[in-house]
């Protein structure tokens, strides 16, 4: 069976979002969207076109007022606080524009607490993974090194490692490189590609970068909330 007939990871039906005390406001409006194993994402759009909140609906983030967010065809909106927080670690890794690494813990300490959070291993595997995490994406000698003491384009790196500490299926990116110069920001998306090419994983990025977004496998047009 192809990819594309699998069933989805995520999947969005008539999913719209709304905020507001008396006047309303449509942050997303009847959006129909599926992420499948393998897909490279790419979500664009004006600023203020709701790309940020379709995303976070994406991740659990943050629920529709109305429509059906699915992961692995379970019903999100039936699940307690709790379970969707379980689904977060370990289904989903979450890349932001700045990196919101905790900067009183090294490289290595920031990639660990995922894995402690989530709990599936022992003390002495997280740090085997974390460790071969951190090798694999050129930042070995950076394991024991603070936030404060690294470039922008590590910072990032570390983010992208603590994003696949616990094995997750979709990585959702907002505007990762959007902090990064260009040499950095080629690297972020040579990451990317790897990870849906050798390793089969979905990845969501928003991005305001047209030329990023040609990258991708498939792009998602966003426009006062809705898919144009």
């Amino acid at each position: 069976m192809r990819e594309a007939e699998t069933a989805p990871l995520i999947a969005l039906a008539a999913v719209t979002k709304e905020i507001g005390d008396g006047v309303m406001t449509t942050l997303v409006r009847d959006i129909d969207l599926d992420v499948r194993k393998g897909e490279f994402i790419a979500i664009t759009g004006p600023s203020g076109s709701g790309k940020s909140s379709l995303l976070y609906l994406l991740g659990l983030l943050d629920v529709p007022t109305s429509g059906e967010v699915r992961i692995e065809g379970r019903r999100v909106d039936a699940l307690s606080e709790g379970e969707r927080a379980h689904l977060r670690l370990s289904l989903l890794g979450f890349v932001f524009q700045f990196h919101f690494l905790l900067p009183e813990f090294t490289a290595l300490g920031n990639v660990l607490l995922p894995m402690r959070a989530l709990g599936r291993l022992d003390e002495p595997a997280m740090e085997t993974r974390a460790r071969s995490l951190l090798e694999s994406l050129g930042l070995a000698e950076h394991a024991h090194k603070k936030p404060g003491q690294m470039s922008g384009g590590q910072r990032q790196r570390v983010a992208i490692a603590r994003a696949l500490a616990n094995e997750p299926q979709v990585i959702l990116a907002d505007e990762p490189t959007g902090n990064l110069d260009s040499h950095s920001s080629e690297q972020v998306l040579g990451i990317f590609r790897r990870l849906v090419d050798e390793t089969g994983r979905a990845i969501v990025m928003v991005t305001h970068d047209m030329d990023l977004a040609a990258r991708a496998d498939r792009q998602v047009r966003i426009v006062d909330g809705r898919i144009v």
